[in-house]
């Protein structure tokens, strides 16, 4: 059961001890978990520990962290407990007493020029052009590494861009990322041409999407032109392309971006480059083309984790000059999962529902301003849909999902069915254990966490959890 007491003091006697336990605990689970998700999850925890140690309370900030961190969190948390302490130690959640603030509405004023915190995938043309003469960069000044959030969607790749742009030329030529719609590949890529051109204000820096390329040559074509058209990206220091999988089919296309990849790659200038599939998966592109984009380095963006996707809500409302409360962005965070650009037209309702309203951002008028969205998402994403469309993907039946059959062949694709009802759906634990079999919670939570643990070390799960969750949300 759940209480609601005020906010613990630490003055008791025997407080010493148990905090140092506590503190003990935190200090473990900071080099267990990733940097965002403890800060997320756990730092912010306020722990009361009995005098006798017999019980541990600890006070969570909303009903929506309370339920994560129990569901996430909490086994892990008394296991360390009960390793440091030698003996169980009770452990219970409660939510934080909240001061009683009484704030007259201001409705938010946009900012003047807000800064993005991650990019539109497809705005080269929007994006103002830096530089001089005929190699104006068409950068975006505001898509750089500062405004990027990181999580472990996107580390590897952004650390690989950031090497990238203080080194061109040396690792990782060319550097390859590849990610679904709207996940921040393009924000990466002028985040390194806009740091390169920072550090060497005279650098030939060109962005530019697959298909102004591909426009590109049919103008020299036509005009016959070749020429200017070598000289302009034959000489570049840093090529920044986006959707290479545009220039499938192109034949023409292809071999003069070849003969550009070697030109540069000959100079030592870097190529980056996007696409909405890794190298080896591209279809209609020529096999001496994809040797060399896979020549480098390939790394992969993922939709962005539950903390990553808060963290984006809250910097973009602060680039409105808006107050998004941290539990409606978890709110939305649980809700909005595929990729930034939803995310950020979710944000967008909200704000501007509030705005026209004259109310203040709540869950709520979250809910009212998404009412659409979660609709579609519910009437959509079922449990059973969820165990019909894993059956299908691994080749077994539908009713292997409730049977008590444990042969790996059917136990992994149930774990897998398990997790997805609870990334996608707003069921209960118990609730996903009973459609499951009348399975009890407990096995639910632990394919929980097998699953969410094994994606991310194993890229082919990680993949064919992407390629379900795409089919799912349709």
């Amino acid at each position: 059961m759940i209480e609601e007491p005020s906010h613990p003091s630490h003055d008791e006697p025997g407080s010493d001890a148990g905090q140092g336990l506590w503190q003990a605990c935190v200090e473990q689970l900071a080099q267990e978990l990733p940097e965002l998700q403890f800060n997320t999850w756990i730092k912010p925890l306020v722990a009361q520990v009995e005098p006798d140690l017999s019980k541990v309370t600890l006070f969570v900030a909303n009903r929506f962290k309370l339920d994560w961190i129990r569901a996430q969190y909490a086994g892990r948390i008394s296991a360390i407990l009960e390793g440091l302490y030698g003996q169980s130690i009770p452990l219970e959640l409660a939510l934080a007493q909240r001061e009683s603030v009484v704030r007259k509405y201001i409705p938010p004023q946009p900012a003047a020029q807000p800064e993005p915190a991650a990019a539109p995938e497809s705005a080269p043309a929007a994006a103002e052009e830096n530089g001089s003469g005929p190699f104006r960069s068409r950068l975006n000044p505001a898509l750089t590494f500062d405004s990027l959030v990181e999580g472990t969607a996107n580390r590897m790749a952004r650390s690989a861009a950031m090497h990238v742009a203080a080194s061109p030329g040396h690792l990782y030529n060319p550097l390859f990322i590849y990610g679904g719609v709207g996940l921040g590949k393009t924000h990466l890529v002028h985040a390194v041409g806009n740091k390169l051109l920072a550090d060497k204000p005279d650098a030939k820096v060109l962005y530019i999407h697959a298909e102004q390329f591909v426009s590109d040559v049919v103008k020299a074509y036509q005009r016959r032109t070749f020429d200017d058209f070598k000289a302009r990206y034959h000489s570049l220091d840093l090529l920044l392309i986006d959707d290479v999988q545009f220039f499938a089919n192109k034949d023409r296309t292809q071999e003069e971006f070849f003969n550009a990849f070697e030109a540069l790659l000959a100079k030592k200038s870097h190529i980056v480059m996007t696409s909405d599939t890794y190298p080896k998966g591209l279809a209609n592109i020529h096999e001496r083309l994809v040797s060399r984009f896979d020549s480098g380095l390939t790394v992969a963006i993922e939709p962005p984790e539950l903390e990553m996707r808060v963290a984006i809500l809250i910097n973009k409302a602060r680039a409105e000059n808006a107050d998004m409360p941290e539990e409606v962005a978890f709110f939305v965070a649980k809700n909005v999962r595929s990729n930034v650009r939803e995310l950020e037209g979710a944000l967008r309702k909200i704000l501007a529902y509030s705005r026209f309203n004259q109310k203040e951002v709540s869950i709520q008028l979250a809910r009212e301003a998404l009412r659409d969205l979660l609709s579609i998402q519910n009437r959509q994403i079922s449990v059973e849909n969820i165990q019909k469309t894993v059956a299908d993907y691994y080749k077994i039946k539908v009713a292997d999902m409730y049977s008590k059959k444990r042969p790996a062949s059917i136990a992994r694709p149930r774990q897998i069915a398990m997790y997805l009802a609870k990334e996608l759906t707003q069921k209960s634990l118990p609730e996903i254990g009973e459609l499951f079999g009348g399975r009890d919670h407990t096995t639910v939570l632990h394919a929980v966490r097998k699953i969410a643990g094994e994606r991310q070390q194993l890229t082919e799960l990680n993949q064919q959890l992407h390629v379900l969750e795409q089919t799912l949300k349709g």
